[in-house]
């Protein structure tokens, strides 16, 4: 159990990758908070799923592009099991446009739940992890924000603000043996991508040189590696989770 005794808070738990991480990190003995928005059944199902694994494990609502959410969240992992150990930034949307038609309540949407999401749930989650001299923050990026997309230049440029932000607080936080690194997956099977159309979905997997869309438990098992003792020496980097696609 590589996790036994740590608190886990991910962001966006409720389906997906998220989902996936929280499966992950309560199967290696973590205690998860599974943060959600709007999805309450789905989220309580995740955390029914993890209870039957065995631990103790809870849902917790809150929009962490909202000011003042990140610390609640925070307050409530701390009440609740005495700690935060480990914080996930998964939550993340898109609203896809383009940038000629893209609005300003669009690109700050984004921007809101993507970017200031990851700095304040990061910024309330490090002010307790300092204090414990320890601690791991993981966030999902994207290849997206490495490669660009044409249409997707919010998502984009949040994706490739969070590895930025990522690499300044790995500097910041080294010397309290807190990590903070950056998982970027690429073309992943979810729900998101299983809208795609066929001709979409047929470009994306002839740019992977696996030849094959990833899962988010492929994701999930590089976030629960950076979360353990193995990674303790990693920090202020972007492990790419993408079959190949940007080789």
């Amino acid at each position: 159990m590589l996790l036994e005794n740590r608190v886990a808070l991910v962001t966006g738990g409720s389906r997906g990758i998220g989902r996936a991480i929280c499966l992950a990190l309560a199967a290696q003995g973590a205690s998860v908070v599974v943060n959600y928005r709007s999805r309450e059944p789905e989220a309580q199902a995740v955390v029914d799923q993890m209870v039957a694994g065995g631990g103790r494990h809870v849902a917790v609502s809150g929009d962490v592009g909202q000011p003042g959410v990140a610390s609640e969240l925070v307050e409530s992992c701390v009440r609740r099991f005495g700690s935060v150990d480990i914080l996930v930034n998964n939550a993340g949307i898109t609203r896809d446009g383009l940038v000629l038609r893209l609005s300003d309540e669009r690109w700050r949407e984004v921007m809101d739940t993507n970017l200031y999401g990851v700095f304040s749930c990061t910024r309330a989650a490090s002010r307790f992890m300092v204090k414990r001299r320890w601690g791991r923050i993981v966030t999902i990026g994207s290849v997206a924000g490495q490669a660009g997309n044409p249409g997707q230049s919010s998502y984009c440029a949040a994706k490739a603000g969070v590895a930025g932000f990522t690499r300044a607080v790995a500097r910041e936080l080294a010397p309290r043996a807190i990590t903070a690194n950056v998982v970027a997956p690429g073309f992943i099977t979810t729900e998101m991508t299983g809208d795609l159309d066929p001709e979409t979905r047929r470009a994306l997997l002839d740019r992977v040189p696996l030849g094959r869309a990833g899962t988010p438990e492929e994701v999930a098992a590089a976030v629960v590696f950076l979360c353990g003792e193995g990674a303790a020496y990693i920090t202020g980097q972007v492990l790419v989770v993408d079959g190949g696609m940007l080789a």
